[in-house]
Parts: C-alpha cells; sequence; structure tokens
C-alpha cells in the first residue's frame, strides 16, 4: 500500500455512509491504499458473521434481525484499530450505530444524485431493498428518509460519474480539512484554558 504524503495522522477510522451505489466500497478501497490503512467492508463481515449472503439474511430472518446483527458486527469493527470502513445504506440510520461511529470514527458521507444511483445499482440484482421493486421509486424514497440523517456525518463529498480518483481526491481534501480543523480547535481550548490561583 502506498501511503499518502502531506496528510493530517487520522487516528480514528474512517467510516463511509450513503446510499447503495454511492460508491463506499470502491472508493473506501482506493482511499484505504492511499493512506497507508486496511480497508474494511462491513457487509463481507455480516456475511462471514452470518454463514450466508445479506439476501438470504433478509429472506429467511427479515430486516430487523438484519439490522440487529449488523449493529453488533459495526461495533466489533470500531473497536480495532484504526481502518477505512464501508458501511450499508441503512446502518447509519441506526442511532446506536450512529453515536459508535461518532465515538470511534470519522464519518464520511459520499452523496450521489439519484440518476447516478439508480444506474449503478442496476448492474447488481443483489440489493434486497430493490428486490421486485421500481429502482428509482425506492431510491427516492431512500433518499427523503435517509438523507436528512446522512448530514449529521462529519463530511459530505459528492461521488460523480468518473474516476474514482477523483472522488478519492475529494474525499482525501476534505479529510485533510476536518483534521486540520479538529486540531485547531482542540489547540483554542487548551489555550484558552485559565487556571486561577
Amino acid at each position: 500500500m502506498t501511503a499518502r504524503t502531506g496528510c493530517p495522522r487520522i487516528d480514528s477510522s474512517i467510516v463511509f455512509v450513503g446510499l447503495m451505489g454511492a460508491g463506499k466500497s470502491a472508493i473506501g478501497r482506493r482511499l484505504a491504499n492511499r493512506l497507508g490503512m486496511p480497508f474494511v467492508d462491513a457487509d463481507t463481515e455480516i456475511e462471514r458473521a452470518a454463514g450466508c449472503s445479506i439476501t438470504d439474511i433478509f429472506e429467511l430472518h427479515g430486516e430487523v434481525a438484519f439490522r440487529d446483527g449488523e449493529r453488533r458486527v459495526i461495533a466489533r469493527l470500531l473497536a480495532r484499530p484504526p481502518h477505512v470502513l464501508a458501511t450499508g445504506g441503512g446502518a447509519f440510520m441506526d442511532p446506536e450505530t450512529r453515536a459508535a461511529i461518532r465515538e470511534n470514527g470519522i464519518s464520511v458521507w459520499l452523496r450521489a444524485d439519484l440518476d447516478l444511483l439508480v444506474s449503478r445499482v442496476s448492474r447488481r440484482n443483489n440489493r434486497p431493498l430493490l428486490a421486485g421493486g421500481d429502482p428509482r421509486g425506492i431510491l427516492q424514497r431512500l433518499m427523503a428518509e435517509r438523507h436528512p440523517i446522512y448530514a449529521q456525518a462529519d463530511i459530505v463529498v459528492e461521488s460523480r460519474d468518473g474516476p474514482h480518483e477523483q472522488t478519492v481526491e475529494s474525499v482525501l481534501g476534505a479529510l485533510d480539512a476536518y483534521v486540520e480543523a479538529q486540531q485547531s480547535d482542540t489547540a483554542s481550548a487548551s489555550s484558552s484554558v485559565s487556571i486561577e490561583a
């Protein structure tokens, strides 16, 4: 892995959130490579823990059981040393998961427009929430429900239709600015503390 030079040290996991098709795994893998950090896909870890595919979990046990397993797996992953983590589209909607990400990571919302999402999800048929439905209509509904929650992420980056490296560069720039702002806030807070004798 080739670590990027000139990037502030990141001591937390970087957690990608956003709708299916936004590119969380594709961008996450490339970002991890650039930063010299491990990459983990939460959906892959959930399937490994369950011993079956996410589609099978939905069909056999339902979405509630899947979300419960997802919450536990992500909490376990966040306890690991810093890495880049791609989460499923619904993970950040869970208050417990959102709090765990806030405490243990830097959340990055990859935001994409509807046409791009529809184009991307139509290439695969392993999306349980789209099974037997109209992808555009379902994605529109999910955008209305989830975007206000995704907006709570630490960083928002547009996922555009183009080379993945362009989006990776946007994420790196946003991370630079975020980490520098956090360091500046910490320095300001410590310098403003007054001790009375």
